[in-house]
């Protein structure tokens, strides 16, 4: 399973991927509107890409490995995820997500993986529509889930903190 953009490859997520993952989810600014809970240890990371790696199997998508082109470099995860336990009273729906290391911030890779991720699920999976939610506050995200279509459909509480819950159907998105 293989996805290009101009500038990356998106592939399964692998147990080698390991040091790009620790490099990710052990800064505390990309957890800052996740929970603020960074990992701290390497093998944290196992039991998560087995999941995501489980995912694969069980809903045929999960998120991808993001990969420089050029440098080969893990740069992060995008992806649609099946999510089958209730989130803002939603089940059994497709969720975007992404995820950069920091260095890699407002070079526009977020909106290039979100949108070839938005094209695989409506033109491959042939799904009828796609959710995405982002904390309130963080202004990048939200910018990024609006610029490829997304509608902010609802507001609601997750563990204390205010989030937006977004929407886009397949009749409304274009693919570039």
């Amino acid at each position: 399973m293989k996805i290009q953009t101009d500038r990356f490859i998106l592939r399964e997520i692998l147990p080698t991927d390991i040091d790009g993952m620790y490099e990710l989810d052990s800064n505390p600014e990309v957890h800052k509107y996740l929970g603020n809970q960074p990992i701290g240890h390497k093998e944290q990371l196992v039991d998560v890409i087995n999941f995501i790696r489980q995912q694969y199997l069980d809903h045929g998508i999960g998120r991808w490995a993001i990969i420089d082109k050029k440098t080969q470099d893990f740069v992060g995860w995008a992806g649609l995820k099946f999510v089958t336990n209730d989130t803002n009273n939603h089940i059994h729906y497709y969720d975007l997500g992404y995820r950069l290391i920091q260095r890699y911030w407002g070079k526009g890779i977020a909106t290039e993986v979100a949108q070839a991720c938005l094209q695989y699920g409506f033109e491959q999976l042939n799904l009828k529509e796609i959710y995405a939610m982002a904390d309130a506050n963080n202004e990048g995200s939200n910018h990024i889930l609006r610029k490829l279509g997304f509608r902010q459909i609802e507001s609601f509480d997750l563990e204390g903190i205010l989030h937006f819950w977004y929407k886009i159907e397949k009749s409304e998105f274009i693919a570039k």
